[in-house]
């Protein structure tokens, strides 16, 4: 199964429907571990040596940055990044999808947009 790691500012609603749907997910929020008010590079810097993909609804920066690690060689398990539009049963039956049926190494080096379709 996929280590996540959702973003401070990520939908908490997402979060929880996630958890609720599928109790035994490896999912931690940034919140959770210290770097609340964190930037976006210390937390994808995290997120790698943590092999976690890293939950987003920042279009603006994190694909950049993520794709940047990817550039200088660094480690990036991956970027999923979530429209904030989606409505969030979406949002939550695409994430468990790519989660129950994919493995980590599917995701490393990408940025990912959801919706898929």
């Amino acid at each position: 199964m996929l280590c996540l790691q959702s973003d401070e500012n990520f939908d908490n609603h997402v979060v929880r429907g996630l958890v609720r749907r599928l109790p035994t997910i490896d999912l931690i929020r940034v919140q959770d571990v210290g770097l609340k008010g964190t930037d976006d590079q210390t937390i994808l810097r995290w997120a790698a040596d943590h092999g976690r993909i890293l939950l987003t609804h920042d279009r603006r920066t994190v694909p950049g940055f993520a794709l940047d690690r990817v550039t200088k060689g660094k480690p990036m398990p991956g970027v999923f990044v979530v429209h904030t539009r989606m409505p969030v049963a979406d949002a939550i039956d695409e994430m468990l999808l790519v989660v129950q049926c994919s493995s980590a190494e599917d995701w490393a080096d990408q940025v990912i947009y959801f919706p898929l379709a």
